[in-house]
């Protein structure tokens, strides 16, 4: 029994100083604030692969279509992943927003990655010298495209990974999600802070369309089911060194939904650590 408790003791001791170490560095991380006096110059395109986002996705349009940035540098493109509900009606309700069917490019090809061959096939079509991904399901804030641009215009790094936020209405399973994924957060600015690692989330996400073709988009990881954002950080980051960052700003923060179940939350993680073996 003493052998057992010095082995705990001497992980949660390892843990402690993990921890500690991690809000060093993200208290080392400068916080970006939003100089809204200055004129954008770089062209963007915000690309948001959706697949039955009926509940969600005209929120997000609203919220693109209403950010604080120049509309002749701003498209939006949508690809719908086959949905079966009145998704892709609402998306083309919206005048600015560039709707792309994913059946109309697979020819009934069965992919492991829809999500994947919906943000290549969006970057084909698309004008944009940075690329912004998110998810249909988040929330923008009105200055989220301004201060991602802000960050690139003053740093030119190819890949920027930004904030992203669990809302919660409390409930003690929704409040462990928020927790859970702000600890993930913030070990995301550490890591990069301190050259220790790299993470980054694909619901807020923006890199150039330089360095996506550069790498060849999602060539050699296109067999994997997930892995849109890490994998494609790693691609990246290994032929372009030190032009990775992590936006620490309030302003760029997007706040997505939990998930409801349980089994809904153990699914998403076996989701995410599927792709570990291929990092």
């Amino acid at each position: 029994m003493s052998l057992l408790l010095f082995i705990s003791f001497l992980l949660f001791l390892l843990y402690a100083v993990l921890i500690l170490f991690y809000r060093n560095g993200w208290n080392h991380c400068t916080e970006t604030l939003v100089d809204k006096n200055r004129s954008p110059k770089t062209k963007v395109s915000i690309i948001i692969p959706a697949r039955n986002e009926e509940a969600s996705i005209g929120q997000l349009l609203k919220d693109i279509l209403s950010q604080y940035y120049p509309t002749l540098l701003m498209e939006v493109i949508v690809v719908d992943d086959h949905s079966t509900d009145r998704t892709p009606d609402i998306i083309q309700t919206y005048q600015g927003v560039k709707y792309i069917s994913l059946a109309n490019h697979t020819n009934g090809e069965r992919l492991n990655s829809y999500k994947k061959k919906a943000i290549e096939i969006a970057i084909q079509q698309s004008q944009g010298e940075l690329i912004l991904t998110t998810d249909a399901d988040c929330r923008l804030g009105p200055y989220w495209l301004f201060s991602i641009v802000q960050h690139y215009e003053n740093t030119r790094h190819q890949i920027i990974a930004s904030p992203v936020e669990i809302t919660s209405n409390g409930h003690w399973f929704q409040q462990f999600q928020s927790l859970d994924f702000m600890t993930m957060q913030g070990i995301t600015g550490a890591v990069v802070q301190t050259k220790s690692g790299t993470m980054c989330n694909g619901a807020n996400l923006a890199y150039t369309r330089a360095a996506f073709d550069a790498v060849g988009g999602f060539s050699t990881i296109d067999h994997i089911a997930s892995g849109d954002d890490m994998l494609l950080m790693y691609k990246i980051e290994t032929q372009f060194p030190q032009q990775f960052s992590y936006l620490k700003c309030k302003e760029s923060i997007v706040r997505t939904t939990p998930m409801l179940s349980m089994n809904d939350f153990l699914q998403q993680r076996i989701r995410w650590a599927s792709k570990a073996k291929s990092f």
